[in-house]
C-alpha cells in the first residue's frame, strides 16, 4: 500500500479515536454544507472533519447559522457513503477555509476508514 496523504492519514487517526467525522448542518437539522469542489468542474464537495473543534472554527460568515454535528462512522459507512456517491459528492478532508484541501471520493474515503471501523470491534 502507497504511503498516505498527511492531512489523510491524522484525519484517519482522529476519527478512529473518536469513531466520529464532523459536519457542518443548518439550523433546521435539514441541510449540511456543501461547496464547490476546487478539484473538479461542476461537482459538490461536502467539507468534514476529523474534530469537532476543526468544524467548530468554520462556524463563522456565511456559515454562522450552521453548527457543527458528529457523524457516527458506523452511520456514513452505512447510508451516507451511498447516498454522496449517487449524489457525486466528494468529501473535503479537514478543510481549510483559505488552503486548499485534500477531496477524495466518498467510497476511496470509506475504504479508509472501514479499516479503522474494524479495529473497533
Amino acid at each position: 500500500m502507497s504511503e498516505l496523504d498527511p492531512v489523510l492519514s491524522s484525519f484517519i487517526a482522529n476519527v478512529k479515536e473518536q469513531q466520529m467525522l464532523w459536519g457542518l448542518q443548518d439550523e433546521t437539522g435539514e441541510g449540511w454544507v456543501v461547496c464547490d469542489s476546487a478539484d473538479y468542474e461542476e461537482t459538490d464537495a461536502m467539507p468534514l472533519w476529523s474534530t469537532e473543534a476543526m468544524a467548530k472554527t468554520h462556524c463563522t460568515d456565511e456559515w454562522a447559522d450552521y453548527q457543527a454535528v458528529a457523524i457516527p462512522l458506523s452511520e456514513y459507512l452505512e447510508f451516507w457513503v451511498s447516498d454522496l456517491n449517487d449524489d457525486g459528492v466528494v468529501i473535503g478532508i479537514d478543510w481549510q477555509n483559505d488552503q486548499g484541501c485534500l477531496e477524495l471520493d466518498p467510497i476511496e474515503l470509506a475504504k479508509h476508514l472501514v479499516d479503522v471501523e474494524a479495529l473497533q470491534q
